[in-house]
């Protein structure tokens, strides 16, 4: 195996090869950090790229292996997180110039779990500024669709979407409020997972809104993924929100085929007027593809799904411009302009507005509890259409129905699971005729993620999207 093959291996067939001895981690390693000086200097997956801790770890990693010692399913592999994760004496700055000073004292719970696992942390990836989205001028460059330079790459987690894509890292992990995991993955031909809410600790992750964020694994395979959620999950007495239920083997339902799962296509988004034609052909493929491997295939209803863009914002949005008010007060002109028209609107929002959108919060989980009493897996795009170009995310609004529009229309895909609290996947679901990703999105009851993960990778394994690589990034 030579340093070029190196990136190409998903996590999984990584830790393996350096088990057995085929690579050392020190070549892994070598192999990553030549790749992101080689390609990011266009796609600006990274804001900080920690060379030399990392090449330190691979040396110890590297004497583990060559004495024998105890190495699990992800020794040795390199990760690289959003730079929202708290990093002991690394810059963590949010995607934001207020934070461009900020060098935490403290690991992230999900940074301490991923070195328990002996993964190498190869750096901070790049995001939309606070994780909200939408930022005009990204502090540390624009990251770029590999499959499309001129196309996003989805946000908030931008940078893991693209790294990923461009095999800057072996598996990632970013987070996810209201899609900013599931999104970038769909945009990049990635596998993206909103866990259940209290699955992962939270500790030293910085906040965009308590309610709704959840740190989400981020990797180039469903199993990749299951390895890094058992990795990161579990409770952590530093966020007593977490749950205390055990962490199972995520990867016990591969391979057991998917008879007897019964599917829900959910109605309001498979006929929403506004769907891309190639994205609704992809997911009615997917479909079928899961229907011959044994699934029950369903239709199911869930009214509120609709309106779940605007609900979404309406609490998200409120609690970000809580939870950013000393920046609003006193280094406002630091955001980005986007960013700070985002808050100070949200500050604005009545009492009776937020009340009125946590009601409706209730009101869709319950919705979509009762369609779970029927099927076991929810089933429907992760975005109505391919990744835009950045373009057409940063022009101006013209009136109340583009707001509408582009503003709400594309969050009611992930943000349903976002305020629901209940378990998405986003995989790899096929592609348009002009080359770009689409996502398929998989949704289930509370704490099923083993469900969840097993028929993502019944549906992985079926078919061929997970082995394309993106145009132009080869050596």
């Amino acid at each position: 195996m030579t340093r070029h093959d190196i990136p190409w291996l998903s996590a999984a067939e990584t830790a393996v090869a350096i088990k057995t001895k085929q690579v050392s981690p020190v070549e892994v390693v070598q192999a990553y950090l030549a790749r992101i000086e080689q390609f990011d200097g266009q796609l600006h997956a990274y804001i900080t790229v920690m060379r030399e801790e990392a090449l330190a770890a691979a040396r110890q990693a590297e004497q583990t292996v060559l004495r024998g010692g105890d190495v699990g399913p992800l020794f040795g592999v390199p990760v690289a997180v959003k730079d929202q994760f708290w990093t002991r004496g690394i810059l963590t700055t949010n995607g934001s110039r207020v934070y461009r000073d900020f060098v935490p004292d403290a690991d992230a719970t999900v940074i301490t779990r991923l070195q328990q696992a002996g993964t190498i942390l190869l750096g901070k990836l790049n995001l939309s500024e606070l994780a909200m989205g939408g930022t005009q001028e990204p502090p540390w460059g624009i990251p770029r669709n590999p499959w499309d330079r001129e196309r996003t790459p989805g946000e908030s987690s931008s940078g893991s979407g693209v790294a990923l894509a461009a095999h800057l890292c072996a598996a990632s992990v970013g987070e996810d409020t209201g899609g900013s995991g599931r999104s970038p993955a769909s945009y990049c031909s990635a596998v993206g997972l909103r866990p259940t809410c209290t699955r992962v600790s939270r500790y030293g992750m910085t906040p965009m809104c308590w309610y709704l964020d959840t740190a989400a694994p981020m990797t180039k395979t469903v199993q990749d993924c299951a390895l890094i959620l058992g990795a990161i999950a579990g409770y952590d007495p530093r966020d007593p929100f977490t749950s205390r239920r055990p962490v199972p083997d995520y990867t016990a339902r591969f391979g057991r085929g998917l008879r007897g799962i019964r599917l829900g296509l959910i109605r309001e988004l498979d006929e929403d007027a506004g769907m891309h034609p190639e994205v609704k052909q992809a997911i009615h493929n997917a479909v079928e593809v899961l229907r011959q491997q044994g699934a029950e295939v369903h239709e199911v209803s869930i009214p509120l799904v609709a309106l779940a863009g605007a609900i979404f914002v309406g609490v998200a949005d409120t609690e970000g411009a809580g939870a950013r008010d000393d920046v609003l007060r006193t280094r406002a002109a630091e955001l980005d302009r986007a960013s700070r028209t985002r808050l100070q609107a949200a500050a604005l929002v009545p009492a009776k507005v937020y009340n009125r959108a946590l009601k409706a919060r209730v009101l869709l989980r319950q919705q979509f509890l009762e369609a779970l009493r029927h099927v076991d897996v929810l089933v429907s795009a992760t975005a109505p259409a391919p990744p835009p170009k950045h373009t057409a995310l940063t022009a101006p609004f013209v009136n109340a129905d583009d707001v509408r529009s582009r503003f709400f229309f594309r969050r009611a895909y992930t943000g349903c699971y976002a305020l629901t609290a209940l378990p998405a996947i986003s995989i790899p679901g096929g592609f348009t005729t002009d080359n770009l990703p689409i996502g398929l999105q998989l949704g289930a009851r509370p704490f099923a993620e083993e469900l969840l993960l097993g028929v993502a990778h019944a549906y992985e394994q079926a078919t061929p999207w997970h082995t394309r690589r993106a145009p132009g990034i080869e050596e």
